[in-house]
């Protein structure tokens, strides 16, 4: 064991994960990288894991346990996190394995890059026999993004960080720091540090198993729901893109199109015009807004453009659309899903 100030501090919200922790952690004793400290927060566990946690720390001065009455992982990580003491603060969750490389690949990341403020990595999602289609897309996606440009081109899409592969700067996190929204906390997070300036990057490596299952806080808590993070797209939206103008321009309007005009209408943001391929609709007007085809976009007034659809392939043909068009994405146009 190598003793001095840690590196790097793994930072786990601890709540009756009994059946879990022990293949957690021990994925972390086997960690190439040793100058680690991990502090787990036992969020009033009701099972053994607050003895599991225990016994670790015995066994083991890296590990630091937390035991607080239960007040939800946003409090938890928040405690957690001022009991850090290393530069680097590292998540993961009690039912998750890292790669034995994890912590050595991501820290040489952050180093040879000091704009960065953190970096998350590729993910193998399991067991796998109980993934579906949807999840399975949703894995490829993620581990398509592979660096900050494109964890900026694709945070309108879904969170393209998983928030259990992120190590980011204590400062940063500590001036930051998790909240308690109406949507999800780690969303919330990626898209207030990028809102700030702040670069995120992407180790493009698999190096941490993420487990899925009914018992995970995402699948139970109303707050992970998929109008939850649409609610959260159209705020940040709302807050930075169309800042200056309560209009913009919609392509799509399909469900996902649809859902982020209705949530972009609570913040009192409209579209002026909805272009659309579908033969169908165009000629209509929806909402007040004609649609229109986009060879359109030529003639009409420059406003924002707010790409709402689905799939990755469609969102290709239309950042090509704009782009021959002379669309800028980041300034001209963002891609939301």
């Amino acid at each position: 064991m190598t003793v001095g100030i840690p590196r790097v501090a793994v930072l786990i919200p601890v709540r009756d994960a009994e059946a879990t922790l022990s293949a957690c952690l021990e994925s972390l004793r086997r960690q190439a990288l040793t100058r680690w400290e991990c502090v787990l927060v036992d969020d009033g566990s009701r099972d053994g894991s607050a003895q599991l946690a225990a016994a670790a720390a015995a066994a083991d001065p890296r590990f630091r346990v937390l035991r607080r009455p239960p007040r939800g992982i946003v409090a938890a990580l928040n405690d957690g996190l001022r009991a850090c003491r290393a530069p680097w603060v590292a998540r993961m969750d009690a039912d998750d394995l890292m790669h034995r490389e994890r912590l050595a690949r991501q820290l040489a990341a952050l180093e040879a890059d000091p704009t960065l403020a953190g970096v998350g990595c590729h993910v193998r999602l399991f067991p796998r026999t109980d993934l579906g289609e949807g999840i399975r897309a949703y894995e490829d996606w993620l581990n398509a993004v592979d660096g900050p440009e494109a964890v900026a081109r694709e945070a309108f899409v879904e969170c393209p960080i998983a928030h259990p592969t992120l190590v980011a700067r204590r400062d940063t996190l500590l001036h930051h720091r998790w909240r308690d929204t109406p949507w999800p906390e780690d969303y919330d997070l990626v898209l207030r540090l990028l809102a700030s300036g702040e670069r995120l990057g992407v180790v493009p490596e698999r190096l941490l198993s993420w487990r899925q299952g009914e018992g995970r806080l995402s699948r139970r808590d109303p707050r992970y729901g998929i109008d939850r993070f649409t609610a959260c797209k159209a705020a940040f939206l709302a807050w930075g893109f169309l800042l200056e103008t309560p209009e913009y321009i919609l392509w799509g309007y399909g469900g996902t199109g649809r859902a982020l005009r209705r949530a972009l209408a609570r913040l009192e943001r409209h579209p002026t015009h909805i272009v659309e391929l579908h033969p169908g609709r165009l000629g209509q007007t929806i909402h007040g807004a004609p649609v229109v085809g986009p060879e359109a976009l030529a003639t009409l007034p420059r406003r924002p453009i707010v790409a709402s659809v689905s799939g990755r392939g469609p969102r290709a043909q239309i950042r090509a659309r704009l782009a021959s068009m002379g669309f800028v994405e980041g300034s001209d146009f963002v891609v939301a899903a």
